[in-house]
């Protein structure tokens, strides 16, 4: 008798029936069971409005988590920057698995590099992070751009492009990679540039607390680098007491030696949309090896940042 097979609770998006196929794939191959997609409709797939106005945390990720609280799927496939900071008790972070290209990249009319717009070029975004370091960039270097604030799907925000009502989007790499588009970037954006989002890149697995044997064979797949990088990013976000729609942009990478890895540096940022004020600090420290070190470099670094006047930039505070 072949084994039941497991149901991987998705969003109904593009992207994100990429991302959670890709998952199942892999999931298939180290439980040898077949995997079925789920699709779930979510609050921010059918709201019209902003997400920085819908709260922005959580909005994708509460009817997946009401779904696997419910046992009507076994886990779930997230992009890790729509996550909420606090992890429920009943649901465990099973996998992170290897992180895709963390950037931020455009997709500008005529193959244009964001350096290369016009001036006044009107650049899309749904972000209030990306809106706040590209108005830093442009105001320190001369440029002269306007941001601004679009939602859809990648179809639809590359379509402003096309149409002509905007210059050039601001997308995240993996995304397009994860749907076969990477041939449509135009530039791709420095994290020196632009920071991305906290988890911006990877995925979270999720599922029920209480299925050990599932939670054991999805860990599997779990990255330990891409866990301690994050895990520090999102308790910096948490530290900072900012939803995924605050302006925050924080990246953890691994510093190497030739082949062998001494460190992890992490930055972030924090600024109001305009770009006219940016606290933007780095901290570096041994590679975390347990969550409780990776949980602690966020947290120091978010506590030097509120040290600085982070805590005003950010707008309304999440509770």
């Amino acid at each position: 008798m072949t084994e039941k097979a497991l149901r991987l609770g998705t969003r109904r998006s593009k992207l994100a029936m990429a991302q959670s196929g890709q998952v199942a794939d892999a999931v298939s191959q180290v439980t040898g069971r077949p995997v079925e997609l789920v699709e779930i409709t979510t609050y921010g797939d059918v709201s019209r409005e902003h997400l920085a106005q819908i709260g922005g945390t959580g909005v994708f990720v509460a009817a997946l988590r009401e779904a696997l609280a419910r046992g009507e799927v076994d886990f779930a496939v997230h992009s890790l920057k729509d996550l909420p900071t606090t992890q429920p008790d009943e649901l465990v972070l099973a996998a992170v698995p290897e992180r895709e290209d963390p950037r931020d990249v455009i997709v500008a009319r005529d193959a244009l590099k964001f350096t290369d717009l016009p001036r006044g070029a009107r650049i899309g975004t749904g972000s209030p992070r990306r809106m706040a370091q590209l108005n830093a960039y442009a105001r320190t270097h001369g440029l002269d751009i306007e941001t601004v604030p679009i939602r859809g799907n990648v179809d639809t925000r590359i379509g402003f492009v096309h149409k002509g009502e905007l210059d050039a989007v601001v997308l995240a790499a993996a995304g397009l990679n994860r749907i076969g588009r990477a041939d449509e970037v135009t530039d791709f954006l420095s994290v020196d540039t632009v920071l991305p989002a906290p988890g911006q890149g990877a995925l979270a697995i999720e599922c029920a607390a209480g299925n050990a044997d599932l939670a054991a064979a999805l860990a599997e797949l779990d990255d330990p680098f891409t866990r301690a990088a994050v895990t520090a990013e999102r308790s910096l976000l948490a530290a900072l007491e900012a939803g995924c729609s605050a302006p925050v942009g924080a990246l953890a990478d691994l510093l190497a030696d030739g082949q062998i890895v001494k460190e992890m540096r992490l930055r972030a940022v924090v600024g109001t949309t305009d770009g006219s004020t940016l606290v933007q600090l780095s901290t570096t420290g041994p590679v975390p090896h347990t969550h409780e070190q990776a949980m602690a470099l966020g947290r120091e670094l978010a506590t030097e940042m509120l040290a600085q006047g982070a805590a005003g930039l950010m707008g309304e505070r999440a509770h």
